[in-house]
């Protein structure tokens, strides 16, 4: 399933999701907010997906901890709400929207920076191929 299926499917199916997955999913979402407001970038992107992680490094020709701030992603602040879909997980902060998967390991970030865009589900700075 391409990324963009899986958030149009994660916009329109509302939450749904045992409270310990939503917990999960929000934890991990705050602690890379965290991260990146702390400057540990190292911190940040070991909370992201491998092929997120991957097309980072890739399209910024750079480690991740040093490509990770040409995205000037936004500061999140706090959550307002997470709907969690099987394996998926979108996480509402004030000021940014994470879309995260589920790995045997835990929840990692597969999509940050993210911002509605008309027509398609969202647009996101950093997101896995």
């Amino acid at each position: 399933m391409s990324l963009a299926a899986a958030l149009l499917g994660l916009a329109s199916a509302g939450c749904g999701g045992s409270d310990e997955r939503v917990a999960g999913a929000s934890a991990v979402a705050t602690g890379f907010e965290r991260a990146l407001e702390q400057g540990d970038l190292k911190t940040a992107c070991a909370a992201l997906a491998p092929d997120t992680r991957s097309e980072l490094e890739e399209s910024e020709k750079k480690a991740c901890h040093v490509g990770i701030v040409a995205e000037e992603l936004p500061v999140g602040g706090p959550v307002g709400a997470v709907d969690v879909y099987g394996r998926q997980a979108r996480v509402v902060l004030k000021a940014d929207t994470l879309f995260l998967s589920q790995f045997p390991d835990g929840w990692k970030v597969v999509a940050a920076g993210c911002v509605p865009d008309p027509g398609r589900p969202y647009r996101c700075a950093v997101k896995g191929g």
